[in-house]
């Protein structure tokens, strides 16, 4: 089938073939690894050179790696990113001429959705002859990891019409799904058809299913699901205490490590950063230290890149910022811009200058958040010559910062929202809403804080910039459509800043609402007034 193949592909490979001879000159002509020549592919997601593409095409072709499923889908990525989408489904078209199995066809739509490709993906999905359970479940997957969630739901809901039946990774994989979005309407019902079907738990739908409620809010449901279920693999043990540590339960994290050490359950890695993480968030950072320390000195686990970095969030978190530096200074392992960001946001909070600027010049790349972090900080210092500096190098470069997102189901449907935004229908009862909500606050005294808004505008013109956040609009809309005694549940994907953070409490008691905000790092429960984070996140 092998040769077969192809032979066909190099009768139809359109161009490829007129540049074989011309290929070694361009391309290094040591590539004759298959591997090799995937990377080098899907390194064009950013060149756009198609000359290469055309080249490192042809030299495929002369090694016999044409039916390669990596290889023939980073050829097809390369063409598309190149914006040559007809020669791309050219390619793809001829795929379907050849002799490919469906093991085959799974691989190749692995290969696209680890590309991120899912659209390609999708249409090889719709052209296979027949699809098994592996197809499916590649789709499925494959949407998840994207950030394709609705797209994931709906062919979950797909397949359940068909006759192929899920399978123990189908379910894990939405349920992930689930978790990651906060979709707990449908993670319910996912784990309803579960029991429906007797689907057998094993230990990674045990831990899916504690991380999915975790996420969604229900830490109570979590709980009960890991004192049902088998709980002899590390990794249950690790989805409670990650859960337990993101509501800022860091007491419940450590009662379950020590549990697990009763049961003889060893901790892993994983275990660790569950629990610096915990502590980080309750700013334990005695108990940190004493985890760090004992990782190493009870169950000889070396440090990772990932426990660094958390140790420093805790130090930098509790205000300890030049011991959170001396964490950096004094890793064995070279520290990335994750952890450079850590030490500049606490920089920002606590207001060092100059170990912020430490931070920025060691990290390459930097993103609009990082710009935003200094020039917050010098905003906070009144040194508005170094704040407006900062701003024009962001201008210069055409850098933005991340927009913030906010959404919330109701009755299995997902309302998103961006800062500003008008596209909702609902949007003018929703401004509305939004509108008494602030006239309340401020009768009640409610101040915003201004000082962290772009200083280019008038005073009016930064309550207005604060006022239409994200979690604003979310929260009015939830207010505008649920009863009073309704517990409203937002997630954004960005840290909630101060002033909603201060709002929100301000409703939660005003209204006398429930509201919980899942944000990227972790869960705020307003009530009465308060949050359960303790003001500290």
């Amino acid at each position: 089938m092998r040769r077969h193949v192809r032979n066909n592909f190099t009768a139809h490979s359109f161009m490829a073939s007129r540049l074989s001879r011309s290929s070694s000159k361009c391309l290094p002509h040591l590539i004759t690894d298959h591997q090799e020549l995937c990377s080098f592919l899907n390194s064009f997601k950013s060149s756009f050179d198609f000359r290469f593409v055309i080249e490192t095409h042809a030299t495929i072709i002369k090694h016999g790696y044409g039916t390669y499923p990596s290889i023939v889908a980073s050829l097809i990525s390369a063409y598309k990113n190149c914006d040559k989408l007809s020669l791309a489904y050219r390619l793809l078209d001829q795929v379907f001429c050849w002799d490919f199995d469906l093991v085959t066809f799974n691989m190749i739509i692995e290969n696209f959705m680890k590309l991120g490709e899912y659209g390609i993906a999708k249409r090889v999905f719709s052209k296979m002859q027949a699809q098994d359970v592996v197809s499916w479940n590649s789709m499925i997957g494959g949407y998840i990891r994207n950030a394709r969630f609705e797209e994931a739901i709906k062919f979950f809901q797909k397949m359940l019409s068909s006759n192929v039946e899920p399978d123990k990774f189908t379910f894990a994989s939405i349920i992930t799904g689930c978790a990651r979005f906060g979709d707990f309407y449908h993670g319910l019902w996912v784990h309803n058809l579960m029991i429906e079907k007797r689907t057998e738990l094993n230990f990674i739908l045990s831990s899916a299913l504690i991380d999915m409620y975790s996420k969604c809010g229900r830490i109570q449901a979590a709980k009960e699901v890991f004192d049902r279920v088998h709980r002899d693999d590390v990794s249950v043990w690790n989805a409670m205490i990650s859960g337990l540590a993101i509501h800022g339960l860091a007491i419940d994290a450590i009662a379950i490590f020590a549990k697990m050490e009763v049961e003889n359950v060893l901790p892993d890695s994983i275990t660790f950063i569950g629990l610096l993480t915990a502590c980080t968030h309750c700013g334990m950072v005695e108990e940190g230290c004493k985890y760090f320390d004992y990782m190493t000195s009870q169950y000889s686990i070396l440090p990772q890149l990932e426990h660094y970095g958390a140790m420093v969030d805790l130090l930098g978190r509790a205000g300890h910022v030049e011991e959170a530096y001396s964490i950096i200074t004094t890793m064995t392992i070279e520290p990335d811009v994750v952890v450079w960001r850590t030490i500049l946001s606490a920089c920002r909070t606590y207001r060092k200058p100059e170990l912020g600027e430490v931070a920025i010049g060691n990290i390459s790349r930097l993103k609009g958040g990082d710009y935003v972090l200094l020039s917050n900080m010098y905003c906070s210092l009144e040194r508005w010559d170094s704040a407006q500096r900062v701003r024009e190098i962001m201008q210069k470069k055409g850098v933005r910062k991340s927009q913030g997102k906010s959404w919330l189901e109701l009755a299995g449907v997902i309302h998103q929202f961006k800062a500003d935004d008008m596209s909702h229908p609902e949007i003018t009862s929703i401004n509305k809403v939004l509108g008494g909500l602030i006239q309340l606050t401020k009768l009640e005294g409610f101040l915003p804080a201004t000082e962290l808004v772009l200083m280019d505008v008038s005073e009016e013109e930064k309550e207005g910039n604060l006022y239409h956040h994200s979690e604003k609009l979310a929260l009015a809309f939830g207010i505008l459509k649920t009863s009073p005694v309704t517990e409203i549940r937002i997630s954004k994907n960005l840290r909630i800043c101060p002033d909603c953070h201060s709002w929100i409490k301000m409703i939660s008691r005003l209204l006398s609402r429930v509201i919980i905000v899942r944000d990227r790092i972790r869960f705020h429960r307003f009530q009465g007034g308060l949050c359960s984070c303790g003001d500290y996140w």
